[in-house]
């Protein structure tokens, strides 16, 4: 593989980085150059993302992360909390759900990014968040993809009290940038340079916090200087793990939703794989039904983090009653980003991070430049007895999926996705593809995607095939929508992979949305 003019793919025999951004794959192959392992790279392009990406993650949200170090693998569990003023009482209609401050969440990122940086990575903390800190300082071009998100959100904006998100990632705080509009963010460059200045911990404690917590209790947040003291240290949790077609796949546990991912690799081995590549309705029918059963599974029996064991086989799962519970609001308004990378050591890393809705709560922290998640949206508002019920310091439930794939006991493969609910259906089609149809990374990225909801909704993105497996599959009782052909609904694939029989690293970047794929010349 070489590398593409518009970098969706590259190879280099000295490590790979995939992000949804170019300059946050050029923050991570800058830091591989320089001597920094995998995990230095990936909170370089993390950190990176939260400036370059604000409407898909940012220092306001959360991150979970898979790294494969040392020979050990480990999942990194960076959930946002509920504050400690947190009840199901305080929201009485969804909107309330959606934005402004009191959706608000403790921001888990920079506690997790720090921690990884500082245990598992080598070079020093200041070294890793000053390519961020360049970007927002110097500026980046505004994408189409952007004009067009910020344009689908305009109102939203505009109707938090004080405009606070419309003032800093609108123009003139307004109206969207224009494509190519050179966007600088000067308070978040400052709160970055003093974040570098004195540890990751700085942003729990002390003057940010003080702003933090003055900035909600002005604006009807929740969020408090006690809530933020708690956070620093993200939890460490065993990876769950199986195997799809002999190849080990390691992913991450509850909160996340690798356990989901593993069940629809579970139902497609039940499959020949030869059957699952076939673009007829046969193969789209398993797929709808190993997605709508993951799903549905996940609902009837939300797994508790604080519990949770991996079962030894998923076994049948039945159709059970759904908890449509009012605070699980429509998914197909979530934005989220992932980024892969390996390093020449073996080492591996994938991080999924989010703010949960496009450009989160709409609501932006005065004086730091970062928008405040609205992960209160995900809480479940019904049942009690869920371990995602609304209370404080509870974790929400996450879609993020991060996975390795292991070939002789060696990183052959890290990806993930964004999407929601959709990053099971993009990332196990893309394993399927690696593995089944033995296609290489570009194609398996690239070839038309499906999804299947809870309630058996199938989407499909539109080819020359869909029309009669549509028309199928609605007579099978799925309701079905055929969708432009690389929709953003579909999620993004970032992905590396290693292979030993020419000895370089590959990655591939969605083409979907605005990422790059590169690595390190020397």
């Amino acid at each position: 593989m070489t590398k593409s003019p518009n970098q969706k793919s590259s190879s280099s025999r000295y490590g790979m980085v995939s992000t949804a951004f170019p300059e946050a794959t050029n923050a991570g192959v800058g830091v591989l150059a320089r001597g920094g392992n995998a995990v230095d790279a990936a909170c370089a392009a993390s950190l990176a993302l939260a400036v370059c990406e604000p409407q898909a993650s940012g220092i306001g949200g959360q991150c979970m992360a898979l790294l494969h170090v040392d020979g050990s693998t480990i999942a990194v569990d960076g959930s946002c909390r509920a504050p400690s003023l947190a009840h199901r009482s305080m929201f009485t209609d969804e909107q309330q759900l959606l934005l402004g401050y009191g959706t608000s969440t403790v921001p888990g990122m920079i506690a997790t990014i720090g921690y990884l940086s500082e245990v598992y990575g080598c070079l020093d903390w200041q070294d890793i968040v000053e390519p961020a800190i360049r970007i927002a300082k110097q500026g980046y071009r505004i994408t189409a993809l952007q004009h067009k998100l910020q344009a689908e959100n305009v109102t939203e904006f505009l109707s938090i009290p004080g405009r606070s998100g419309a003032m800093y990632f609108l123009k003139d705080g307004c109206v969207p940038f224009d494509i190519g509009d050179l966007f600088i963010q000067e308070d978040l460059a400052y709160m970055l340079e003093y974040v570098a200045e004195h540890g990751y911990a700085s942003f729990y404690r002390g003057k940010i916090a003080s702003q933090i917590d003055q900035d909600m209790r002005a604006n009807g947040g929740h969020l408090r200087t006690e809530d933020l003291a708690r956070v620093p240290i993200p939890i460490l949790r065993n990876p769950v793990s199986g195997r799809y077609r002999g190849v080990r796949v390691d992913t991450i546990p509850p909160p996340g939703s690798g356990d989901g991912m593993l069940l629809i690799l579970s139902t497609f081995q039940r499959v020949a794989g030869k059957v699952l590549q076939k673009r007829d309705l046969e193969a789209y029918r398993h797929m709808a039904e190993a997605f709508r059963q993951s799903l549905l599974q996940a609902r009837k029996n939300p797994p508790d983090p604080s519990t949770y064991h991996q079962a030894t086989s998923p076994g049948h799962i039945a159709a059970g009653k759904m908890h449509d519970a009012a605070s699980m609001h429509d998914a197909d308004l979530s934005d989220t980003t992932h980024l892969s990378v390996m390093d020449g050591e073996g080492n591996a890393i994938g991080i999924t991070q989010s703010i949960e809705l496009v450009y989160g709560s709409k609501a932006a922290a005065a004086g730091l430049g970062f928008l405040y998640n609205n992960y209160m949206s995900m809480f479940d508002l019904q049942d009690p007895a869920s371990p995602y019920f609304l209370r404080p310091n509870a974790v929400p439930r996450s879609s993020a999926s991060p996975s390795i794939l292991f070939r002789d006991e060696r990183p052959w493969i890290v990806v993930g996705s964004p999407g929601s609910s959709r990053i099971l259906s993009a990332v196990s089609l893309f394993i399927s593809h690696m593995i089944d149809g033995g296609a290489s990374m570009y194609d398996a990225m690239h070839r038309p995607r499906i999804h299947c909801s809870a309630k058996g909704k199938v989407t499909m993105e539109e080819d020359e095939k869909t029309a009669s497996i549509a028309a199928g599959l609605q007579n099978l009782g799925y309701p079905t929508d055929i969708i432009e052909r690389y929709s953003f609904f579909h999620g993004a694939i970032q992905a590396v992979l290693w292979d030993a029989a020419s000895g370089k690293f590959q990655g591939v970047a969605e083409v979907r949305r605005d990422g790059t794929a590169d690595g390190p010349t020397r």
